[in-house]
C-alpha cells in the first residue's frame, strides 16, 4: 500500500541521512605546540582578574524636603525678599525659600493682590511676575 511505501521511504531516508552526516564530521584539531623562546602569560586567579564593569543605577536626585506651610521666618522672607527679585516665578520662590510649589503659588498671588509685585504673563500653569516699578527705582 502507499502508506507502507511512504513509511519505508521515510525510514530509509532517516538512516541514510544519519549515515552520511556521521561521516561528514570534522577531523580532530591538532594540538598547538607553543614556541620555546616565548613565555606564555601566567593564568590569573579569579581575585586577580580584571572585574567586569557593573551597570550604574543611573543618577539619583536628592529628595527635596520643602516645607508644606509657611513659618514666621519664611513668611517674613516672602514679604521682604521676594518683591525685590527681578524675575519672580513659583519655581524660583519654591527653590529659594524651600517651600512647596503650591505654597509659593499662593504666596505670589497674595503679593500680587496687595500690589507688591506685578504680573508679566500668565500662560497655563506658568506665571511670571516682576517687581513693581517704584521698588525697582528704590533698589537702584
Amino acid at each position: 500500500s502507499k502508506w507502507y511505501q511512504r513509511r519505508v521511504r521515510g525510514v530509509l531516508n532517516y538512516y541514510t541521512n544519519y549515515y552520511y552526516k556521521s561521516n561528514l564530521r570534522m577531523p580532530p584539531k591538532k594540538a598547538v605546540v607553543p614556541a620555546k623562546g616565548k613565555d606564555k602569560p601566567a593564568k590569573l586567579r579569579p581575585a586577580e582578574r580584571p572585574r567586569r564593569r557593573k551597570w550604574s543605577k543611573g543618577k539619583t536626585r536628592d529628595k527635596l524636603n520643602n516645607a508644606p506651610l509657611f513659618d514666621k521666618t519664611t513668611y517674613a522672607k516672602l514679604y521682604d525678599e521676594v518683591p525685590k527679585y527681578k524675575l519672580i516665578t513659583p519655581s524660583i520662590v519654591s527653590e529659594r525659600l524651600k517651600v512647596r510649589g503650591s505654597l509659593a503659588r499662593f504666596g505670589l498671588e497674595e503679593l500680587h493682590e496687595k500690589g507688591m509685585i506685578k504680573l508679566v504673563d500668565k500662560h497655563g500653569s506658568q506665571v511670571i511676575y516682576t517687581r513693581t516699578s517704584n521698588e525697582a527705582d528704590a533698589a537702584e
